[in-house]
């Protein structure tokens, strides 16, 4: 056996918010530039189907971070106590675990495990926002450069045209993912891999607003890019709580996108370029903390592994952002990258989530996976896919919050074929046969030639949580 495959290696989680599949080259989207996140590819294991457990930043990431599905961890929706994780046991166990960038625990700078945080947290929040600095903002204070937020674009007169879209105009090594993508490679050339490490680096794009430096604007705003069209069936045919999620966007400013009900292509197509173009800053990063892995020497026996929390609409569907449980939302990049290691250029088509990769960091680590996870180690699927068992089904859930403010509790089930999202209280739901509608534009929740499907799904549903509230009530009773 490889004596690589033996050793406790560096460990190296790149984690973006907000995300979308759609948004790398080498996955099959020729109009990104990506020549880094494709090399990860191309060099690695990317799993086709990963799926959020909940479609906003907190809850995606405590699950991701415990190994619980986010009903069980009580943290539902952003600003929700979180300050326990599996970096704990890592740190127990002899790593040197350093967080640089988005974590999004709550406080914000609780440890969590990690012997050394630089935290940076959403570019423009509401959260703890006027009680809490974090290592960006004290940059600024330090330059004396006024931070781009809010309150200043909402001085502009083409605000509410712009969907979030802003050309960033301060030195570019001031912008967040540049920030922190100097911070991280800045941490590897002080530092001697003379134990493994875990370094969680956290982007905070390219989560709203979207705001690139203009040479990274050039690489996008005449390219032709994919825009689904926004159908009156598809629009009719969402849920109460949706409707007025499409209209509260538009109401209320939040990271400082104003929604709107009918944009033009022209509206649509800025906002999507400059959602690439952040992506592909935070790519030209991504390929310089490899160059920085490498000179100092912790390439040598490293795993790098790029996943985001979940993704953006982008007007797809009607709508703006996170909160819903369309694919543009709950599907995710998750690639591992490690030469000597894991195969490369392979692509995984079966279901898992994004939680998954907590126990499978875990066994890499040499650490024993608690008993008490609901997360399913990938390892065995690098190893050799034949003797892994994908999900069946993934599930997805989110709470009442600032944003979705229509309904109470909405829970997603997914499974090869079909997806079913409910809503706690209401009469309305979504049912998308996904072998024949993968773009999920006919609800077929009302359609009566498919009841069994939607009582399928919704026994499913129901069992799922019984069994999940059993297994894990000696973890829920130990972290009351």
């Amino acid at each position: 056996m490889d004596p690589l495959k033996n050793s406790r290696p560096n460990i190296i989680l790149i984690m973006t918010d907000q995300q979308r599949y759609d948004t790398i080259g080498a996955l099959g989207f020729d109009y990104m530039d990506t020549p880094n996140l494709d090399r990860l590819v191309n060099e690695g294991t990317s799993f086709e189907q990963c799926q959020v457990t909940a479609p906003s930043c907190t809850p995606s990431r405590a699950s991701l971070f415990t190994g619980m599905y986010p009903h069980t961890t009580g943290i539902l929706r952003n600003g929700d106590s979180w300050t326990r994780s599996w970096v704990e046991d890592l740190n127990e166990s002899g790593y040197h675990c350093v967080n640089i960038g988005k974590m999004h625990t709550c406080p914000f700078r609780t440890d969590l495990g990690f012997h050394e945080r630089q935290v940076v947290e959403n570019k423009d929040r509401f959260i703890q926002r006027d009680s809490f600095e974090d290592e960006w903002d004290i940059e600024f204070k330090k330059r004396d450069i006024i931070k781009p937020q809010r309150v200043l674009y909402r001085r502009r007169p083409d605000y509410k045209e712009r969907m979030g879209a802003f050309e960033w105009e301060l030195p570019e090594e001031m912008h967040s993912d540049m920030f922190v993508g100097d911070r991280a490679c800045a941490w590897l050339n002080e530092h001697s891999p003379d134990k493994p490490l875990f370094m969680q680096i956290g982007f905070p794009g390219p989560h709203p607003p979207y705001d690139p430096s203009p040479r990274f604007i050039e690489k996008y705003i005449d390219k032709t890019l994919p825009l689904e069209p926004i159908t009156d069936a598809d629009l009719a045919g969402q849920p109460r709580a949706f409707k007025i999620l499409r209209e509260h966007n538009c109401e209320v400013d939040h990271d400082s996108v104003v929604h709107s009900l009918n944009p033009t292509e022209r509206q649509r197509h800025v906002q999507r370029a400059y959602y690439l173009a952040n992506v592909s800053m935070i790519d030209e990063k991504v390929g310089q903390i490899l160059d920085a892995l490498e000179n100092n020497g912790f390439l040598e026996n490293a795993v790098v592994i790029f996943v985001s929390d979940h993704g953006d609409c982008m007007t797809d569907h009607g709508h703006i952002q996170k909160w819903t449980m369309y694919e543009e939302v709950t599907r995710v990049p998750a690639i591992i990258w490690s030469p000597g290691r894991v195969a490369s250029g392979k692509r995984i088509e079966g279901l898992c989530q994004l939680m998954d990769f907590g126990p499978t960091i875990l066994e890499m680590a040499g650490v024993e996976v608690p008993d008490y996870m609901e997360a399913q180690s990938l390892l065995s699927a690098l190893d050799d896919d034949a003797k892994w068992t994908p999900r069946e089904l993934v599930f997805s859930e989110q709470m009442c919050d600032n944003n979705l403010t229509g309904a109470d509790f909405v829970t997603m089930v997914r499974d090869r074929n079909w997806k079913l999202a409910h809503f706690f209280g209401e009469s309305d739901g979504q049912l998308f046969d996904l072998q024949n509608d993968p773009k999920e534009t006919i609800n077929l929740w009302n359609n009566p030639n498919f009841l069994n499907e939607k009582s399928r799904l919704l026994d499913l549903l129901r069992e799922w949580r019984i069994d999940s509230g059993l297994r894990s009530k000696e973890w829920v009773a130990d972290n009351r």
